[in-house]
């Protein structure tokens, strides 16, 4: 786009995640609902585990990320939920791994590695697998689910998070299917 049309100057909040299917939804869903840790829980169509967040972008740039999707190589990822956790600063509870599968870290690789490719850094924090729950939360009782949630994680998407690089509704730019 050239500078000056509309459009031009346009900002997307972008991120990679694998994407549940609706049994394992509604399992996160149930689980969230369940968890006794107050604050909000996240919308059930919100429910990811993210790969890598570029963040706020130009939206050429997550053009890039979008046409480039494909491009990441992965086969389905078997993964257990058998940890429950909490991210003080943003008092977020969570559900996670106890143990990262190699696949899983590897394809975050490859999402990071994409994001370069198309001149977007991204946050250097260590990948911590885990889909958030629950928002303006405390940490849970408990370190695990009473039942361990076992996904079969086959779609990879680039989602748009609100409008104009604001945090809001998601939408899916992009989706790679496997299986």
């Amino acid at each position: 786009m050239e500078a000056g049309k509309p459009g031009a100057n346009a900002k997307k909040r972008v991120f990679f995640a694998l994407w549940p299917d609706e049994p394992t939804r509604t399992a996160l869903h149930h689980l969230a609902r369940g968890v006794d840790v107050g604050g909000r829980g996240v919308p059930r169509a919100h429910l990811h585990l993210t790969l890598a967040f570029p963040g706020t972008i130009d939206a050429a740039r997550a053009d890039c990320l979008a046409e480039r999707l494909p491009s990441l190589h992965f086969d389905p990822i078997p993964i257990l939920l058998d940890r429950l956790g909490h991210f003080a600063g943003a008092r977020v509870a969570w559900a996670g791994p106890s143990h990262c599968p190699g696949e899983l870290r590897r394809l975050a690789e490859q999402a990071r590695g994409l994001c370069l490719a198309c001149g977007v850094e991204t946050d250097d924090r260590p990948f911590e697998p885990h889909v958030s729950l629950r928002r303006f939360a405390r940490p849970p009782a408990v370190d695990a689910p009473e039942s361990p949630i076992h996904w079969f994680a086959d779609s990879l998407v680039l989602v748009e998070s609100g409008c104009g690089g604001h945090p809001g509704a998601y939408r899916v730019l992009a989706c790679r299917t496997r299986g």
